[in-house]
């Protein structure tokens, strides 16, 4: 089994390297998946997460108000760190079920958003880093996403630096240029991840 951490700033287009991988045989093991069904409704999660921060940051329906406490955690660098000790254990328990349910031989990516954030480079055999430029990812946030220039560049400022990224990966996917350049820089890194196994 080969443990790769898949990893890039929002916009980057991280989700997208993490499908296309999936298509060519990798066991995707998606940490923003994990976080959403750790804190699903009736889920002791979701009840931490109601403990920490008030019932404001639940939805009439009891479900988790994702938009309100974004807006608590990514302006209090402390609400998030909170925010943060609850869920990723939760996440690194879940992560672990499933990479031991994978083929032995498998290549088993981890999309894990906060890789180097949380110093988690070591827990696998090679990092990847999805890269693009942050005019590029800004551009993308609000044109794809509908954030205004100034939430984007906030949820990019709770992330790690582009140089911080960087510095911990292995191997780099160039998404700066148009979707259609993605499939063939994905599949020069296929090669190289299925040659190391």
């Amino acid at each position: 089994m080969l443990k790769i951490g898949l990893t890039g700033g929002i916009g980057a287009g991280k989700s997208e390297v993490s499908r296309l991988l999936a298509a060519r045989g990798a066991v995707i093991v998606d940490s923003d998946v994990i976080a959403r069904e750790v804190v699903a409704p009736g889920t002791p999660g979701l009840a931490a997460v109601a403990a920490e921060f008030g019932p404001d940051v639940l939805a009439a329906d009891g479900s988790l108000d994702r938009p309100a406490l974004g807006a608590v955690v990514f302006a209090d660098p402390d609400r998030l760190k909170a925010l943060n000790a609850i869920v990723h254990p939760l996440v690194r328990a879940r992560s672990a079920e499933l990479e031991s349910a994978a083929a032995p031989d498998a290549v088993v990516v981890h999309d894990v958003p906060l890789l180097a954030e949380n110093g988690l480079g070591p827990l696998y055999d090679l990092v990847v880093v999805v890269d693009a430029a942050d005019e590029v990812r800004i551009d993308r946030l609000v044109r794809l996403r509908g954030m205004t220039e100034d939430e984007a560049r906030a949820r990019m400022a709770a992330q790690a630096s582009r140089a911080d990224r960087l510095a911990i990966a292995d191997l780099v996917i160039d998404n700066s240029g148009p979707l259609a350049e993605l499939s063939p820089r994905v599949d020069e890194a296929w090669e190289r991840l299925t040659t190391r196994r």
